[in-house]
C-alpha cells in the first residue's frame, strides 16, 4: 500500500532491487486480472495518456530519451500509451492499455465491450471512435463536449458527465510520479496495482498477498 519505487522497497526490506522488481511483478501479474465482470448502468469511459517507456530493455525501437523526457510531437501520437479507463456510477473500474496512439472501435469492441451490462448507458467525449463503436453494438450513448466547455447536462437517466472517470485519472497521475516512469510493458501490473487500492482491496500486505495467491473475482 506504500506503493513505494523498486529501490526505496528493496532498501526498506534489505534485499536487492531485482529481487523486490521480481517480487513486486509476480504478485501485481495475478491482481491485475481481479477486475468486475460487469460493469452497469451509467458507464463512463475515457482514455488517457502517457509517455511510452522502454526502461530497463537492452534494446530500443527508438533513440534513446534523457530521463524525464517528452514526446517529440505534440498531441496525440504513437509516442503515447494510450490507458482506456471505464467506470460505473457504482465506481466499478476496468482499465485496459490499448496500445499507443489514439483509441479506434476495434480497440474498444476488444478492451470495453465484453465488460458492457446489455442495457448500459456509455458515457463519454466527443471522440468518434465511442460512436461508432455504441452504433456498430446498439448500445445506448451519450457523448459530453468537453472540449467546448460542456462539464454536464441532465439526462433522463441521471446526470451525463465523465466526472468520475477524469478524477480517476487524476489519481492515477498522481500515483504514479514516483515511480519516475513505468515501463509500458509492465504498465498493465501497475494499472491493476491503482485499481485495487482506489477500490478498496488492498490496505494491507496481507490483502495484496491474498489477492495473488487467492480465487481471482473475489468479493470485497
Amino acid at each position: 500500500r506504500a506503493s513505494r519505487p523498486v529501490r526505496a522497497a528493496a532498501a526498506g526490506i534489505k534485499v536487492h532491487r531485482n529481487t523486490a522488481f521480481r517480487w513486486r511483478h509476480r504478485f501485481l501479474d495475478r491482481v491485475k486480472e481481479d477486475r468486475p465482470a460487469r460493469l452497469s448502468g451509467i458507464v463512463e469511459a475515457d482514455e488517457m495518456f502517457i509517455l511510452e517507456s522502454q526502461k530497463g530493455s537492452r534494446k530500443l525501437d527508438r533513440p534513446a530519451r534523457k530521463r524525464g523526457g517528452i514526446a517529440g510531437r505534440r498531441g496525440i501520437s504513437r509516442e503515447l500509451d494510450c490507458i482506456l479507463v471505464a467506470r460505473d456510477r457504482n465506481k466499478q473500474t476496468i482499465d485496459a492499455v490499448t496500445g499507443r496512439g489514439a483509441i479506434s472501435k476495434a480497440q474498444l469492441e476488444r478492451h470495453l465491450l465484453p465488460f458492457l451490462d446489455r442495457d448500459v448507458l456509455l458515457v463519454t467525449d466527443a471522440n468518434a471512435a465511442y460512436r461508432a463503436f455504441s452504433r456498430a453494438h446498439g448500445i445506448a450513448h451519450q457523448a459530453v463536449n468537453v472540449s467546448a466547455g460542456e462539464r454536464v447536462r441532465q439526462g433522463a437517466h441521471g446526470a451525463i458527465h465523465v466526472q468520475n472517470v477524469s478524477g480517476y485519472h487524476g489519481r492515477l497521475r498522481e500515483w504514479l510520479l514516483p515511480f519516475h516512469g513505468v515501463a509500458s510493458r509492465y504498465l498493465p501490473n501497475y494499472l491493476g496495482w491503482r485499481r485495487m487500492l482506489d477500490g478498496g482491496k488492498i490496505t494491507s500486505a496481507d490483502q495484496l498477498l491474498r489477492l495473488a495467491i487467492g480465487p481471482i473475482h473475489s468479493k470485497q
